[in-house]
């Protein structure tokens, strides 16, 4: 798994992450933002609420996380 260290909302349906192995950027998810648990990330105050959850999963309060192996897949410097 490639374990997130970092993770901040650069705008909206927008992140920066930084992966454990070094890889770093911005991801966007306006693609995969779809469905009940994952369309309230589309609100840059609700998606601004993310924390990284365990095994470094970027994670919201309503219990929506992403998968980080998919995440670094779309990290430009992946």
């Amino acid at each position: 798994m490639d374990r997130i260290v970092h993770v901040s909302v650069t705008g909206p349906c927008r992140l920066f992450l930084k992966f454990e192995d070094g890889a770093s950027g911005d991801v966007d998810l306006t693609t995969v933002l779809k469905g009940p648990v994952l369309e309230p990330l589309r609100d840059i105050h609700y998606l601004r609420q993310v924390r990284l959850g365990e095994y470094g999963v970027p994670a919201w309060p309503n219990g929506a996380d992403l998968a980080p192996d998919a995440l670094h897949a779309q990290s430009p410097r992946a």
